[in-house]
Formats: C-alpha cells, sequence, structure tokens
C-alpha cells in the first residue's frame, strides 16, 4: 500500500527561509513564528499519514454508491470527516466571528496541500464547504451570514458550487436553470446540473448549494445569470433544520479517479432558494469561490506529485534491477537498486525540483492573498490574479507528468492496481479540466490577465525579477548557477509579452495561438525565481553556520538541476509563440 509523510521540513524551511513570514508586516503574521507553524503542520501532517492517506485507496476502491436518493460515501470516510471537523482543521483561516481560527491563508494552504496529497477526494468535501463559505462571507447578507457560515466553517453542514449544465461547460451564458421570484422574497429553481462535487454525500446534516440561474427577463448571456443559495433542508429561523429542498442527486458519475468524491446530477425541481448579491451579478459572486478554488486545484496537482514522488523515491531505493554501469554499487546483492540508473535519476530530479519549487510558488501565492485580504494590498491583489490561471494551469499540467514519471519508475508494477501508482495518476488527471479546463486558463491569463489595469501587473512582476537579479548579481555562486538561467528565462518571458502586444490586436489568433505555451513559460519563469530566492535563503543558512548542512546542500543541487535542466524550456515556448498563428490555424477545419 502506498505511503504519505507530510513534508513538513520543506514547508518550514519556505515559510521562515523563504517568505519570512513572522517578519512580514501583514495581519497575523506575527504570531507565525517557528514553534506554531511547526506545532501546526506537526499535528496536520500526523492526521494525514495517519487517518486521511490510508483511507485513499480505500476511496479509490469502494466508490460512493447512490442509494434511494442518498450517497453512501466509503467506509470511513464519516468518521474520518467527525475527527477533522472536530479539531478544527475545516476553518483554519476563516473568520473567528462564524467559528473560524483566523490564522493566516498561507498556513491553510499548507494545511491544505498535506490534507489533499494524503487523500484528495476526501479534502474536496471540506476544500468546496470553504470556498462556498467565503462566497457567502463576502456576498451575503447578515442574515445569510448568520443562518449558514457558523455550521459551514464547522462542516457540520457542508457545501457545494453548482455551474456545469449538460449542454454548457464553460460557456455558462448559454445556461438554462431559472430562478423565479416569489412573493416573500425567495425564488423557486428549476433546471439540471452536472459534474456537481460533493452534491450529495451521508458525512454532513445538510449541504448548501451555491447554484448559477438566469431570473426571467433579465439580459441575455452571462449578464443575466445570478447566484443563490439552495440548501438541501430547510432552515428554520431558530436554526434547526425543517423539510427536504427540492433539490435531489440523480446520478453518481463513474470518473477516472477521485472515486471516494461523489460527483452528482443535481436536479432543481421548485427548490427554494435565496439570491446571493445582487441580480444578475451571480458571476462576480461565484467568482469569489472560483478564484479560491482554481488555486486550491493548483495545489492538487502539486499534492499529487508529491505523494506520487515520495512512493516512486522508495521504490527506486529498493527495488533491485541491473547493475551501475560504472561498477556493482551493491555487491552483497544480485543487482543494484533502481537509483543508480542515471535515467531513473534524471526522472526522480524531474519530480524533486518541480515539487519544491512549486511548493514555494504556491506559498509566495497564497502569501500574496494574505497581503491582499489581510492587508488591503492591491497591488498584491493584482499580482495573484495575474498568477492564478498560472498556478492552476502550470502546476496541474506539471503534477499530472510527474505522476506518471513517478509511475514509471515501477515499470510494470507502476500500471497494476495493487501498488497504488495508477491512483496517483488518475486523481491528478481531474486537475487538469475542473474548475475552468487549462486552455481555458491560458486565454484567461493572456486574453484578460496580461492586460489587466493596463498591463500593470505583469510589468510589476518583470520588475521584481530584474530588482531580485540586481540585488544579488555580485553573489557569484548564486549569479552563474541561478541568476543568469533566470535572466535569460525572464527575457523570454519579456519577449512573448511583446510579440502579444505587436501582433495580438491585427490578429488576435496570433496571441491564442500562442497562450498555452505562455501560459507554461510563464511557470517556468515563477519556478525559476522561486528557486533563486530558495538558493539565497540555504547559501545563507550555510553561511550562518546551519546544523543542518544536509538539507541547504541537497536544496542547492536540487534547484542547480531545475535552472540548467528544466528551465530552459522557456526558449522552445517562445519559439512556438513568435510561429505565430499560421500553422496552428492553416488547415480548415474540413482538412482535420
Amino acid at each position: 500500500m502506498p505511503s504519505y509523510t507530510a513534508p513538513t521540513r520543506d514547508m518550514q524551511f519556505i515559510l521562515h527561509d523563504v517568505l519570512n513570514v513572522s517578519e512580514q508586516d501583514t495581519p497575523g503574521y506575527t504570531e507565525l513564528d517557528r514553534d506554531f507553524t511547526s506545532a501546526v503542520l506537526e499535528e496536520a501532517g500526523k492526521i494525514s499519514s495517519e487517518v486521511l492517506s490510508p483511507l485513499n485507496p480505500v476511496g479509490d476502491s469502494e466508490g460512493c454508491v447512490l442509494e434511494n436518493g442518498v450517497v453512501r460515501t466509503p467506509k470511513g470516510f464519516k468518521a474520518a470527516f467527525d475527527q477533522v471537523r472536530e479539531g478544527g482543521w475545516t476553518a483554519l483561516d476563516l473568520p473567528e466571528e462564524y467559528g473560524g481560527q483566523n490564522m493566516p491563508y498561507v498556513l491553510g494552504t499548507a494545511v491544505g496541500e498535506m490534507f489533499s496529497g494524503a487523500n484528495q477526494a476526501f479534502t474536496m468535501y471540506q476544500g468546496l464547504t470553504h470556498g462556498a463559505a467565503s462566497a457567502i462571507l463576502v456576498h451575503g447578507s447578515d442574515q445569510q451570514k448568520e443562518t449558514y457560515l457558523p455550521k459551514m466553517f464547522s462542516c457540520e453542514w457542508t457545501g457545494t458550487m453548482n455551474l456545469t449544465e449538460p449542454h454548457c461547460g464553460t460557456d455558462l451564458g448559454l445556461m438554462r436553470t431559472k430562478a423565479e421570484p416569489q412573493e416573500d422574497g425567495s425564488y423557486l429553481l428549476t433546471g439540471q446540473k452536472i459534474f456537481i462535487s460533493s452534491g450529495e454525500h451521508d458525512m454532513a446534516d445538510n449541504i448548501v448549494h451555491l447554484v448559477l440561474a438566469k431570473i426571467p427577463g433579465g439580459p441575455d448571456g452571462i449578464k443575466g445569470v445570478s447566484l443563490f443559495i439552495v440548501p438541501k433542508f430547510m432552515v428554520k429561523e431558530d436554526g434547526s433544520l425543517g423539510d427536504r429542498n427540492g433539490v435531489t442527486c440523480g446520478k453518481i458519475e463513474e470518473k477516472m479517479g477521485i472515486h471516494g468524491n461523489s460527483t452528482c446530477v443535481m436536479n432543481y425541481d421548485g427548490a427554494t432558494g435565496y439570491l446571493l448579491g445582487q441580480e444578475h451579478k451571480g458571476m462576480r459572486a461565484m467568482f469569489t469561490m472560483m478564484n479560491e478554488a482554481r488555486i486550491g486545484v493548483g495545489m492538487q496537482g502539486l499534492a499529487q506529485a508529491e505523494v506520487a514522488y515520495q512512493n516512486a523515491l522508495a521504490y527506486a531505493k529498493d527495488r533491485l534491477q541491473g547493475r551501475a554501469v560504472t561498477g556493482t554499487e551493491n555487491p552483497d546483492g544480485p543487482a543494484d537498486p533502481l537509483i543508480v540508473h542515471p535515467d531513473i535519476r534524471r526522472s526522480l530530479m524531474d519530480q524533486k525540483s518541480f515539487i519544491e519549487g512549486a511548493r514555494a510558488f504556491m506559498l509566495w501565492g497564497a502569501e500574496l492573498i494574505d497581503r491582499s485580504h489581510r492587508g488591503e494590498d492591491a497591488d498584491a491583489e493584482g499580482l495573484i490574479s495575474l498568477m492564478t490561471p498560472v498556478i492552476k494551469g502550470f502546476l496541474t499540467d506539471e503534477g499530472y507528468d510527474m505522476t506518471v514519471l513517478a509511475q514509471q519508475v515501477y515499470g510494470g508494477h507502476g500500471y497494476i492496481e495493487e501498488w497504488g501508482m495508477s491512483q496517483f495518476t488518475r486523481d491528478a488527471r481531474i486537475a487538469m479540466i475542473y474548475e475552468g479546463a487549462n486552455g481555458v486558463q491560458a486565454l484567461d491569463l493572456v486574453g484578460r490577465k496580461l492586460a489587466q489595469d493596463s498591463g500593470r501587473h505583469v510589468m510589476a512582476f518583470f520588475e521584481m525579477v530584474k530588482t531580485f537579479i540586481k540585488e544579488n548579481e555580485g553573489d557569484e555562486a548564486l549569479k552563474k548557477d541561478f541568476l543568469d538561467p533566470l535572466k535569460t528565462a525572464s527575457k523570454d518571458l519579456q519577449a512573448s509579452a511583446m510579440f502579444f502586444m505587436q501582433n495580438g490586436m491585427k490578429n488576435p489568433n496570433a496571441a491564442l495561438a500562442g497562450s498555452y505555451d505562455f501560459m507554461h513559460l510563464f511557470g517556468h519563469v515563477c519556478l525559476g525565481l522561486m528557486w533563486a530566492r530558495m538558493a539565497k535563503a540555504s547559501h545563507a543558512a550555510l553561511e550562518a553556520g546551519t546544523t543542518d548542512e544536509a538539507f541547504y546542500k541537497t536544496k542547492l543541487a536540487t534547484g542547480r538541476f531545475y535552472m540548467k535542466r528544466r528551465l530552459p524550456a522557456t526558449a522552445l515556448h517562445l519559439a512556438r509563440i513568435e510561429s505565430g498563428a499560421e500553422p496552428v490555424m492553416e488547415l480548415d477545419a474540413e482538412a482535420f
């Protein structure tokens, strides 16, 4: 059976050596000293490895079952959900006013990675609830907040997001679900939603659905969409539960992965709902949840890569196959372990260098969210808005690729279910699709985010990279191995952005044809910047005489691998971008 060990040491390094969280002026960060974050991460890591991880293969093999309108989750899920709930983990970074612990989002993100790495399907139940609660927190009335948030923060009630319909996914303006206004201010919703994660299950007393629908007479298309709170059970004035609402699960989808999470077809048959936010402004309210979800999905890509790598590494050290070409390294055995072979090392280093760079990128993004929300920093808000499609798209694409590499280390055993590697690959695959498929993320990045606020945020990122290089170019070790490769990659990114500026207006296809490459180019530069920052922190620790010398030397060697072997991919992406639209659009549709 696969295992999972929480990467708490690496998280502590990023939080304190790289981000210096306790020294930041963001409200709440002064409490994040090493002892405090260590205590939280170690306890979360224990739950991840001892409670959630053993249930991961159970959820995969058993799946969820629909019985008489009720979804039964896999054996052990409910008891584990109770344990997570009782520990207060479901509202770690939510406000105290409604029962949260008000810790910074950056710490909640680190905990979220552990939970997701241990059991992605299970963690989705609370993750979606967190997102739904955040939407109500931002857009709900005082009464709505008081009615729903305390129970949702505790996950006594869980939450969902209902967007997709059988005939429309990305193009939500085509939706048909309607909301008829009633005299008491409520609405009656009728329609069908599909692909609803956690739509029905047996682990909570109530499920609070956030549903996009159109009010008759409103504007056409996406401008006529509103968002509604639709509880599974009606809530009485005293907060107790009343009658069952007109919402039911019609089917559980049979999926490639995340079998332990119930992906439901939800039928709304005159279900009572309550407007969340303003009429016809539903996408504005839903995007509060979707943006959080997109960052969380990026984290899933990282988390599945991490757990797959851990198991592949253990297998590579244990499995005896062949002899090292430079001479026998295990003379007492019939063969040497896999890890002696250069191609296995290449695969493991690809995985390790991506994971550690991605973790730094993810936690830096979480820090930007804290600066935006807690510190009301508009520049941080603009920067994380720019980074969101990169975090979601790049980390899930690369994260999936890393699970495939990990599976490959096992050879034929990687293809056999009992070894568990198949599950990591299958579970990781959905992250490239939901919360906006990665092609849509790339279009969002190039079509909207680059030009946002007259390009101020992407220019700020370029300046950030330039400033870091300039401030540290006197460090020769840092310059050769990290700063020079970062400078080259950054120039590739700037050249691609310039290509879009020069060609995008007269030929929009020229920009959109290169959008996917641009998202990956941007992702590599972000990880290059993270590795340069981690290298600087590692050099400083070694010069200060750390007692953990091996950790920092390993960090530097891993970073050098990324800069030499992974970061040069920016040149390939730039070449593709500069080829323009012609090679992509040349064929007529009939010629395919």
